[in-house]
């Protein structure tokens, strides 16, 4: 699957009610320069942040070289 700029995500709540969030920007950075502020730090209203491994692999290490960042913003609720 992928997602770009403008994607939809939807996220179901516990109480059945279905919180839809925008993708912003999806990001790929190496692992030794993940921006933790930009992930981590304060925004000005919900946000969602979705982290996965990217990149190229190395099979020396077993493991991908990036993390996948996906930003995406507060649509609405239903």
């Amino acid at each position: 699957m992928t997602v770009g700029p403008g994607d939809l995500i939807v996220v179901g709540r516990s109480d059945g009610v279905a919180v839809r969030y925008r993708v912003t920007d999806v990001l790929s950075v190496p692992k030794d320069a993940f921006p933790t502020r930009q992930v981590y730090g304060p925004t000005p209203g919900p946000e969602l942040r979705l982290i996965t491994c990217g990149g190229d692999f190395d099979h020396s290490v077993r493991r991908y070289l990036d993390n996948v960042v996906v930003s995406a913003v507060y649509a609405d609720a239903s």
